[in-house]
């Protein structure tokens, strides 16, 4: 069984897309019909920008969706048994198999991004990287910190997971995980803490952009980032989509439950190679690749 997976914020790159839009007709017309929806062109900045413009949150989202979902629906070999997506990757995913339409998609995310981007600026927060301790450990540390917010945001594979919260939080955080052993405990430089309780003003914003739109019975499971199950029932899609931003990214838990279900190959579907490595992490056996 083959599954696709799609990747989240920090694939993108100068360039990307580019190939697609000057080599598939059907994928320029969802490209200029994304600059229609979207209101601006972000295709200048992903064909042309610098890797400061495709930073910006309200233009990440959309770049990496665009790529990773025209990629899909242009390609003559994107035939999934089961799909799931990292963060944000997750809306890509949910159009591939069938769930959403393509312009709700990017709706969706282009509401998640600006809403995302409001709820950084109003909480200053962020999230850091912690290498070589176990998740347990990660997540007992992170519970002894009680007068900061800071949570498991997204766990990636074995010995590497994303820790996310207030500023002086995840400053403490790091101190007590290098005493207690990790490699690396490093600030990202991100934004705001992403899945964490810091970003509830953006999933109540994006929770009601979610409940209006329709929504379609899926082509095949999706394994989504809050329950790391697979699922076909579109009510519990909508249910985990809209918990997704302040709960954590499952990835470990989704890949190890798409092996046990048979996936015995993982095509990454979009821009970079992030995921491919984190599959081979987590299950050395699986044969990983990128969609043609």
């Amino acid at each position: 069984m083959v599954a696709y997976v799609f990747p989240g914020q920090g694939a993108q790159f100068p360039g990307m897309g580019k190939d697609l839009y000057e080599n598939r007709s059907e994928a320029k017309k969802l490209f200029d019909q994304a600059n229609e929806i979207l209101g601006f062109k972000i295709t200048d900045i992903m064909f042309e920008g610098t890797a400061e413009a495709l930073k910006q949150t309200n233009v990440t989202q959309p770049a990496v969706f665009l790529h990773s979902v025209i990629a899909a629906l242009t390609s003559e070999t994107f035939h999934p048994d089961m799909v799931a997506g990292h963060s944000l990757g997750e809306f890509s995913a949910l159009v591939a198999n069938g769930v959403l339409k393509f312009e709700d998609g990017l709706q969706l995310v282009h509401h998640r991004a600006l809403a995302m981007q409001e709820a950084c600026e109003i909480n200053p927060s962020t999230m850091a990287a912690i290498l070589g301790l176990e998740d347990e450990q990660v997540e007992t540390i992170c519970a002894s910190i009680t007068d900061q917010i800071v949570v498991p945001a997204n766990y990636n594979c074995p010995g590497q997971l994303v820790i996310s919260g207030s500023l002086e939080g995840i400053q403490i955080a790091c101190e007590k995980m290098k005493a207690a052993g990790a490699k690396r405990a490093l600030p990202l430089p991100v934004g705001g803490a992403f899945h964490s309780p810091l970003m509830e003003p953006a999933r109540v914003k994006l929770e009601t952009a979610i409940n209006n739109t329709t929504f379609s019975a899926p082509i095949c499971p999706v394994y989504q980032n809050v329950s790391s199950a697979a699922v076909l029932d579109i009510a519990t899609i909508k249910e985990n989509l809209n918990a997704q931003l302040t709960a954590p990214v499952k990835w470990t838990q989704s890949v190890q439950n798409m092996v046990k279900d048979g996936a015995l190959k993982f095509i990454e579907c979009g821009p970079g190679k992030v995921l491919q490595g984190l599959v081979k992490k987590i299950h050395k056996e699986a044969e990983v690749g990128a969609l043609e």
